[in-house]
């Protein structure tokens, strides 16, 4: 049987890298450094591929390989080989990266949008109280003249019952009857409920 031809170095042993895990998991920085140099690169390799910018995959393949020194423990051999265990960790964080920035996305989104609504639609406002106004104006136009003429004193001049009744020259029980009897029919013009 041939050896394999092999040019330049030749290649080292594969490290036992479910081992190397679970010395990592006894706080070995040896074992980690041997278990960083043989798994960044296909760390790098899943990130990338789900990422697609080089600076994000770095920087989510460092998250991976400090939460492989953080949580080597929880590696468990009977459930698979631990580079598909420390993949399963690099897919899962790049996908979560992207989830991350989708949703700061369109809550960024969002926000803009409602940066560009005006709190309030000024046209209509403005509208809503010309017709207002408007209805006002043609229910005082339904009042007696003398209950027309309180209404307008009291309400629009700011003068109170007492001087009402001085400037109409009218004893004060009339003056709020007359107002009295305006503003009901008022309300009842302008479709107002109590």
């Amino acid at each position: 049987m041939k050896e394999p031809v092999h040019i330049g170095r030749k290649p080292s042993a594969e490290p036992d890298l479910q081992q190397l895990v679970s010395s990592v998991a006894l706080g070995d920085q040896e074992a980690f450094a041997a278990v960083y140099d043989a798994v960044a690169g296909p760390v790098l390799g899943v990130v990338r591929s789900v990422l697609r910018d080089r600076a994000q995959s770095e920087e989510v393949m460092q998250e991976v390989l400090t939460e492989v020194w953080r949580t080597a423990a929880r590696y468990r051999p009977d459930r698979g080989t631990a580079i598909n265990w420390i993949l399963t960790l690099a897919h899962r964080r790049a996908v979560d990266r992207v989830r991350s920035v989708e949703a700061s996305a369109a809550r960024d989104h969002k926000a803009a949008l409602l940066d560009q609504l005006p709190e309030y639609d000024e046209v209509t406002e403005q509208v809503q109280t010309r017709l207002e106004r408007e209805q006002v104006r043609r229910c005082l136009r339904t009042l007696t003249e003398l209950q027309r003429q309180a209404v307008t004193m009291a309400y629009y001049r700011g003068l109170t019952y007492p001087q009402v009744a001085e400037a109409l020259a009218l004893p004060l029980g009339t003056v709020k009857t007359r107002l009295r009897d305006g503003l009901i029919r008022l309300r009842d013009c302008l479709g107002v409920t109590a």
